[in-house]
């Protein structure tokens, strides 16, 4: 609910100069059933309007069977959006989704939202999507659901070993969908400089290469240096270095963000802000920290170390590497 309440204030910030906001719709059954099972529907389904633990770590309220669909809706949207107008979009959205595989929710997450969106693309014709998790940990359930589909590039960079175990670079996909997961685990302590070197040493070259027709990205910001769930060292400023490469990354300007974590909650909003702010190219008054470039000097050693792992892993796949 705290976070809504973040999601409720940003938005109003930014609606407030302009920036356009649409209410959200659900996803259909027949939007879900792209990456969830039917039996998996039916089950999450039986929740709605109860209380229910199906995980340690994931409990229903007599509403989330709802908001949920909303979530994955509401991430189509800003698909459909991006795709429609070549510009930047935004799916302020709670619960998460990266986490919930075909068949299993876990991690707080219900359906899978951004798996929905990239399906649901591809359905209506887009070639080439790549998905890109920034989040702090890494998204299990995106990785499996595309694990053999070449047309879905999955890309994300996350602490290693931490929740959910997996993620380790020689993940990389199956059959047709090998070097198509690309995964770089960071040691914990990870800092700006660390991303810094491994999206300009690997993940954009990757990214140019399969040249996407749209980019959806987990947007998770618990890698920031204030979250009490992680132990990495990403700044605000960092991430908006992140959105802003990421942005260029998409050529014609389809690119969606999605929210997945972020639990210290002025960190949170100082990094919804400080992205919004690269995609508009607009400015508001926040009262957040953003006060200038990332921090890309340090020392990279665990990013030196992803990468030896991820070339290892990837060998054969990508020649940019």
């Amino acid at each position: 609910m705290e976070r809504a309440h973040v999601f409720d204030a940003v938005a109003a910030r930014w609606t407030g100069i302009g920036i356009a906001s649409t209410a959200p719709r659900p996803a259909s059954r027949d939007e879900l059933i792209r990456v969830h099972s039917a039996e998996y529907l039916d089950a999450v389904a039986l929740c709605s309007g109860r209380a229910v633990m199906l995980d340690p770590d994931t409990f229903t309220s007599p509403e989330s069977v709802e908001i949920a669909a909303l979530a994955a809706g509401a991430t189509i949207q800003a698909a459909e959006h991006a795709i429609a107008n070549h510009e930047p979009a935004f799916a302020l959205v709670r619960p998460p989704g990266h986490h919930a595989e075909r068949d299993r929710s876990m991690g707080f997450c219900l359906y899978n939202n951004v798996a929905v969106a990239a399906a649901s693309a591809i359905a209506r014709g887009v070639g080439r999507v790549a998905i890109v998790d920034i989040d702090v940990h890494h998204g299990n359930g995106t990785q499996w659901m595309f694990y053999d589909d070449p047309k879905v590039l999955y890309v994300s960079t996350h602490q290693y070993p931490f929740y959910p175990g997996t993620g380790a670079a020689n993940e990389i996909g199956t059959g047709e969908g090998a070097g198509f997961t690309f995964n770089v685990p960071l040691e914990m302590g990870a800092t700006d400089a660390d991303y810094a070197l491994v999206y300009r040493a690997a993940i954009l070259p990757v990214l140019d290469a399969f040249a996407p027709e749209l980019v959806l990205v987990s947007a998770g910001f618990d890698a920031h240096e204030r979250d009490p769930l992680a132990s990495m060292r990403v700044t605000t400023e960092g991430y908006a270095s992140l959105v802003k490469q990421l942005i260029g990354a998409s050529r014609n300007g389809s690119i969606a963000f999605v929210t997945e974590g972020g639990y210290d909650l002025g960190a949170l909003a100082d990094c919804l802000d400080a992205a919004i702010a690269e995609a508009s190219g607009k400015a508001v008054e926040t009262g957040g920290t953003v006060s200038g470039a990332a921090a890309t000097n340090g020392s990279t050693s665990r990013a030196e170390r992803a990468l030896e792992a991820v070339r290892a892993a990837q060998k054969g796949h990508w020649q940019a590497l």
